[in-house]
């Protein structure tokens, strides 16, 4: 391993911009490469981050010997791919959430890694933030006792019906856009759900908004919400039997909690993040990367499987198919 980790992004859209600024802050690690659809956007991509290696086609990037390690930022629909092509080329990888369309495909892509024994990971970024490993303390020390229900929503209006969570061929809609958040938190904390009850509003082949109820073992519940085209408090509540915690909002980029326990009263917690926070999800890979690691602890691919799972079985109860399922 070099003495430090050469990223290469694939896509040049906004996250990618975050991503690529997270990256600043790492002094391990190192942006060598991106790639684009087109030559104009790569040296665009590449003059504003200081990117050596701009390559015009996603091929291009994954036979790059200066790569380390890949980020996908592309479209929802092209996960798989953009996945695939860069595994089969002998590179680690990690894939912005959703990590795919569906399970079917998420399996494919976790197979394939496994076969090649290479690293692969959700870059579920909000996991990894500080405040989020206190949250972890928390409930491992039993300071608010067993957890019985999480509230948690995801949602912002967008008045642009051009933008592509419109678009049901890129995978559109709230629900793996921004509802994958809280479905995610809740399945860290409660693993997978027993039972399934929601109910969206759809339009033009993709979901504006939706409340999920999850069922679990011993009568825990998760509610869930998530939206495209309704702003919601994106707040977080984690009812324990001796107390509860609120993430304050946004709940998925997290630096502060307040720490409620029954005859205790109030504790605010404020734990602020370095960088833009995408660093942290970085750190995790290099680690390892270094370590010899092929799966992350904290985001493994047997819960992203899960995850995905969970999103099909809520879209089936819709009647949501996109159009690369149909065809299939």
């Amino acid at each position: 391993m070099t003495e430090k980790i050469r990223w290469g992004i694939i896509g040049t859209g906004d996250i990618a911009k975050k991503f690529a600024t997270g990256l600043n802050v790492l002094s391990d690690s190192e942006l060598v490469a991106v790639a684009s659809r087109t030559r104009k956007a790569a040296e665009a991509f590449g003059e504003l981050f200081h990117v050596e290696n701009r390559h015009e086609n996603y091929q291009s990037l994954a036979q790059d010997p200066d790569v380390d390690v890949v980020y996908v930022s592309t479209p929802h629909s092209l996960h798989k791919e953009n996945t695939l092509m860069c595994l089969r080329a002998g590179k680690p990888v990690l894939c912005e959430k959703p990590f795919a369309i569906n399970a079917k495909e998420a399996t494919e892509m976790v197979r394939l890694a496994r076969e090649r024994k290479l690293f692969l990971m959700e870059a579920m970024w909000t996991r990894f933030f500080p405040l989020m490993a206190r949250v972890s303390e928390i409930i491992g020390a039993d300071t608010i006792g067993e957890v019985r229900m999480l509230m948690a929503d995801f949602g912002y209006r967008s008045e642009d019906q051009n933008f592509w969570v419109f678009d049901p061929n890129f995978g559109g809609g709230g629900l793996l856009d921004v509802g994958i958040y809280p479905l995610s938190f809740s399945h860290q904390l409660f693993g997978a759900p027993k039972q399934i009850t929601t109910l969206s509003h759809l339009y033009g082949g993709v979901d504006e908004q939706s409340a999920v109820i999850l069922g679990y073992e011993g009568g825990r519940i998760a509610v869930l919400a998530s939206a495209i085209r309704t702003e919601t408090p994106q707040v977080a509540y984690l009812l324990g039997i001796k107390g509860r915690i609120h993430i304050h909002a946004p709940w998925w980029k997290p630096k502060a909690l307040t720490l409620s326990v029954n005859g205790r009263g109030d504790e605010l917690i404020e734990i602020p993040y370095q960088g833009n926070g995408y660093n942290y999800e970085a750190a995790e890979v290099t680690r390892c990367l270094r370590e010899g690691r092929t799966e992350s602890d904290t985001m493994s691919l047997d819960e992203t499987l899960s995850i995905m799972k969970t999103m099909d079985s809520i879209r089936n109860q819709w009647n949501l198919k996109y159009p690369m399922e149909q065809a299939n």
